[in-house]
């Protein structure tokens, strides 16, 4: 784990299944943690605000997000203060819009004033950093959550983006930049040499930590060895 320590990115693991949300917080590389209703869904999680203050027990001294689900700003607020007050490492996560696109900067700007640690989420363009970025309270703490995977998912390089992200926030001396939605272990390196202060990693790329500095003539002895073994396992024969 020499190179993961030495690294200045703050990882967050991203997941909803307790046990491996648990596992992760436990580990000292791991600096804080994030879900979304998406995952939760996929975990079978029905009690949302059951399953947070479950979380919530164990994860005392990291910070940890959970996100609003309303698609009604007033709503939206009353749920961020709700979830705000499960503890004093908890932000809130706000999408950058509703579903029919129309902008939460006036109530990230409301919440942020209020003293609300907000996450926001779901940005892709830089026009969308800088709303949320003129938004925020230069005082009070809070993440810039920009999705590099889906933006690469797109065929667009999400770097450049990334970089410049960085350099807008720098306005609010208490906003760092996630980065988002990595689809590679690589992604971590990437965000660190271009400063991004965060990246959020799911458990399945977290599992390959265990590759980082490994030797690629011994990584190709394995995938070789692997190949052979599927095959005979398969009982291929020409």
């Amino acid at each position: 784990m020499n190179l993961i320590d030495s690294l200045k990115v703050k990882i967050f693991a991203d997941g909803a299944d307790k046990i491996g949300m648990i596992n992760m917080y436990n580990k000292n590389y791991i600096k804080g943690l994030t879900t979304n209703p998406t995952l939760m869904n996929k975990a079978g999680i029905t009690d949302y605000e059951g399953f947070a203050k479950d979380i919530l027990k164990i994860v005392t001294d990291k910070p940890i997000s959970f996100e609003v689900f309303s698609d009604e700003l007033p709503e939206m607020k009353r749920q961020a203060l709700k979830i705000a007050q499960w503890g004093d490492n908890v932000y809130v996560k706000i999408p950058v819009t509703n579903t029919k696109r129309f902008s939460t900067c006036p109530l990230i700007k409301e919440l942020s004033d209020m003293g609300v640690k907000l996450n926001i989420t779901a940005i892709m363009t830089l026009e969308q950093v800088r709303d949320v970025v003129s938004s925020l309270n230069s005082g009070i703490s809070s993440y810039v959550s920009v999705f590099a995977g889906r933006v690469a998912d797109t065929g667009v390089d999400p770097i450049p983006l990334m970089a410049e992200a960085v350099k807008i926030t720098r306005q609010k001396p208490n906003a760092e930049v996630i980065w988002a939605s990595p689809r590679e272990l690589l992604n971590i390196f990437h965000a660190d040499q271009i400063g991004c202060q965060i990246i959020t990693v799911t458990n399945d790329i977290l599992k390959k930590l265990v590759l980082v500095g490994y030797d690629l003539d011994s990584y190709s002895l394995d995938t070789v060895k692997m190949f052979y073994n599927d095959a005979t396992t398969a009982g291929f024969k020409l």
